[in-house]
């Protein structure tokens, strides 16, 4: 998206064309959908700023831009090597209060950019204008000084505001980043937001005297449920005391919350489940809750009644995988909790949706489905395991982090560097490129889902080659790589869903 001439947009007065002419100058994939009164107070601000400076006609803002993923909206932004102006459009009476909150938060979304910053809103039925002091206090002002802050910034930014805000810079793990997640350097998408305040909710009115249920929220991998879940965390342990039961790889970053956040307790579950707390809580969290099992959720539930403390699950979807692979796990047992109230998370922000898709038509093959084009995605085939060590290795060099399924390659690994690590190592973490293995063991049923034989083959077998794959391949941020090692129908599978 582009920045437009706001005086040459508001010279249109017809909707229509106003929306054709906002296209063409932002480069915008879509026509926008602007309001009249929206048109009228642009109009309005632009007018005011006409008579106090004099290059108003040659000004370029951004308008109407929504943060990527995380869905902020700004409806006026100005940016310049050394600063950023944000100004607010609002046509009725709004209380002071509405205002100065729209601009905190604006302010604490824009500090990602490391620039001055300068915030405002206009409010055209009355012809007000305020900003926001560095103190956070709203104050009233006036064209004249907008003008000059406007006049100190020079030329406006060309490129695509949507360059400026890298994923990185406000989308963390709390367990692979910890330090930042301490320190607050993250944003929660409107979603996020939405759920956490039904819980919190939820959990108050447990606190009047009613049985406490559960409830919890899930989404496809890269839907942002561990950071909802720890930032859940942090917020109630301001007044009560709570615990966090990890049922993931035991990470280093858990280690560390632990160590210097003194006001939550964390456990770290162990492969068989067990569920050990001493103490007493107010509220349990449960991350990682679809790798959970019925003797882990009973104890913890039995918890739960004892303390009488609500329990609050994040948990993956699955629904990707054939139900017979992820059967005695996760989240039928959790959604078949008696009382059990569930959120869905939908937005990806992880995982983008050409990975996504690719992911999905994978697990559940069907030629209906295969609809996208998967620039992103590679597929190489080896014969042997010399030759898949080869081409793994050669995504390794490309900059690809091999996550490797001890099940299918016991041997590799044993001195893996940087671009290597075990399937639950890189649970809850997140890489740019990803590369796995998949061998002959693999094979589509008659329904077209996914299927491992050997996991199949052997009864209450810990050996989950799908379900590994699926979140392996979960943890991709930009790029994925399969290698087929001696299955030739899972390579024609893979390169009838590539090659639309």
């Amino acid at each position: 998206m582009k920045p437009v001439n706001i005086y040459a947009l508001t010279r249109i007065k017809d909707p229509e064309r106003l929306m054709k002419l906002e296209r063409q100058m932002s480069k915008r994939s879509r026509f926008l959908k602007i309001k009249e009164w929206e048109t009228e107070g642009l109009k309005a601000f632009t007018d005011n700023l006409c008579r106090t400076f004099s290059k108003t006609p040659d000004l370029e803002f951004f308008y109407s831009f929504t943060m990527p993923k995380l869905g902020k909206e700004f409806d006026l932004i100005r940016v310049c090597d050394n600063s950023i102006v944000n100004i607010e459009l609002k046509s009725g009476n709004v209380g002071d209060e509405v205002i100065r909150n729209q601009l905190l938060q604006n302010r604490y979304y824009l500090s990602t950019l490391g620039l001055d910053m300068h915030f405002y809103t206009y409010v055209s039925n009355n012809d007000r204008l305020v900003r926001l002091s560095n103190s956070g206090k709203l104050v009233d002002t006036d064209f004249d000084e907008l003008a000059v802050t406007i006049g100190e910034q020079g030329a406006c930014y060309k490129g695509d505001i949507e360059d400026l805000f890298k994923e990185d810079n406000y989308l963390i793990s709390p367990l692979t980043d910890p330090g930042r997640f301490l320190r607050g350097e993250y944003f929660l998408t409107s979603q996020q937001k939405d759920i956490e305040k039904q819980i919190l909710k939820h959990i108050k009115r447990s606190e009047t005297g009613m049985a406490p249920r559960p409830c919890g929220f899930t989404g496809l991998p890269g839907t942002g449920k561990t950071l909802l879940l720890y930032d859940l965390a942090m917020r109630l342990s301001r007044g009560d005391k709570v615990c966090v039961l990890h049922f993931g790889y035991h990470l280093k970053g858990l280690e560390e919350l632990d160590e210097r956040l003194k006001r939550i307790d964390f456990y770290y579950c162990e492969d068989d489940n067990a569920v050990e707390i001493a103490d007493e809580y107010k509220v349990i969290l449960v991350d990682e809750g679809h790798r959970i099992d019925k003797k882990a959720l009973y104890k913890i539930m039995a918890l739960s009644d004892k303390w009488q403390a609500p329990v609050i699950f994040s948990y993956d979807r699955e629904d990707a995988i054939a139900k017979e692979e992820r059967e005695g796990y996760g989240a039928e047992l959790i959604e078949g909790l008696e009382g059990f109230t569930g959120y869905r998370l939908t937005n990806k922000i992880r995982l983008n949706s050409e990975l996504s898709s690719f992911i999905s038509c994978l697990m559940a093959f069907r030629k209906k489905n295969i609809r996208h084009d998967y620039p992103s995605v590679f597929v190489s085939y080896a014969n042997d395991d010399s030759e898949a060590a080869i081409l793994i290795e050669a995504m390794e060099q490309e900059g690809f982090v091999y996550i490797r399924d001890k099940s299918i390659d016991p041997a590799s690994g044993e001195n893996g560097g940087e671009y290597e690590i075990d399937a639950l190592e890189a649970t809850c973490k997140e890489f740019d490129k990803v590369v796995m293995l998949v061998d002959d063991s693999f094979t589509c049923d008659g329904e077209g889902n996914l299927r491992s034989v050997s996991s199949l083959s052997e009864q209450n077998s810990d050996d989950h080659r799908v379900r590994t794959l699926f979140h392996g391949l979960s943890r991709a941020k930009k790029n994925i790589a399969i290698v087929v090692k001696e299955n030739e129908l899972l390579l024609d599978v893979i390169l009838f869903i590539l090659q639309k």
